[in-house]
């Protein structure tokens, strides 16, 4: 009995040594990058398929791809346990099951972010949200027909708002109504009426009230939109108004409003709807735990340090 096992080990040993040496280490690396190249592909696929749905990250389409062909690979190997990688079925599977992945991704992104990219056509006929915002002018009433200080800071308000929550467009040049009005009342109150120099008012407006830091993270932009076919000077003005962009992303820390007077308290805004909010202060304080909550070692440092605080009093 022993001596018909010895042989059978002996072929065992063979098998495991064959085995040790069936993949060299250049093909695991080669496949390594394969893998890389093929999850590129499938996540590029998937990426220019949900182009208009939300913003996409290519490392991120990247991770998902490959967990989403995995999964496609172990459902091929359901189906039959003898197909290999490069069967017709197993592709289709595999990029499959990776747009499926980063579909689902990007439906959650897409819920989260604030529009991007979308014309201000679009938006002026979507009208006001929580995301969206449109305001006449920046600097003048049209009421007085002068500056007025108070419509500038509600301008930084609305950018503010939009900071602290999902993001969104504020849309400068715009009624309430969606009527584009174009920027021409707030350009004569510029030494040079031109785009340029209403960008540098407002950076410089979003920098004093908000910090640089912040304010650089504010995309502003320009763009020409048609006059609404009923407006009465159409005949006597241009067909198109210029129309300014100031586009906010999620601030990934809560943005405080500087008072326009002197020593002025911070203010803390949110959306509300499709309206700007101020929080008092014990609400702004229960926000900023929820949004912006402590990881589990800064909570504990925190923990710890109000702990020795209240010991030595």
């Amino acid at each position: 009995m022993r001596a018909d096992l010895i042989p059978l080990a002996e072929n065992d040993r063979g098998s495991i040594g064959s085995l040790e040496f069936a993949i060299p280490v250049w093909a695991t690396a080669t496949a390594l990058v394969l893998v890389l190249i093929v999850a590129w592909f499938f996540g590029s696929v998937a990426k220019w398929l949900l182009r208009h749905r939300a913003r996409l990250n290519t490392t991120t389409c990247m991770v998902l791809s490959i967990l989403g062909t995995a999964v496609g690979l172990f459902i091929a190997g359901a189906i039959d346990h003898r197909m290999n990688v490069w069967h017709p079925v197993t592709i289709v599977l595999g990029l499959a099951s990776s747009i499926v992945a980063v579909g689902a991704y990007a439906m959650v992104a897409a819920r989260l972010q604030s529009p991007t990219g979308i014309p201000v056509a679009e938006l002026l006929a979507s009208g006001e949200s929580d995301r969206v915002e449109f305001k006449s002018t920046a600097r003048v009433n049209l009421h007085t027909k002068q500056r007025d200080v108070a419509m500038e800071t509600v301008i930084v308000k609305t950018v503010a708002a939009f900071l602290n929550s999902d993001g969104g467009n504020l849309l400068i040049g715009v009624d309430d109504d969606g009527t584009p009005l174009g920027l021409d009342a707030d350009f004569t109150t510029l030494r040079h009426p031109d785009a340029d120099r209403f960008e540098l008012f407002l950076r410089d407006l979003l920098t004093a009230t908000l910090g640089q830091s912040t304010a650089a993270e504010v995309g502003i932009s320009f763009e020409q939109v048609a006059r609404a076919a009923g407006d009465a000077e159409a005949s006597a003005s241009p067909t198109e108004v210029l129309v300014c962009r100031v586009e906010c992303t999620p601030s990934p820390r809560p943005v405080y409003l500087r008072g326009m007077k002197n020593n002025a308290l911070p203010e803390f805004w949110v959306r509300a709807g499709n309206s700007s909010r101020q929080l008092s202060v014990d609400q702004a304080a229960e926000y900023v735990m929820h949004r912006w909550p402590l990881g589990a070692g800064r909570a504990l440092a925190a923990q710890v340090r109000a702990a020795v605080r209240f010991s030595s009093v």
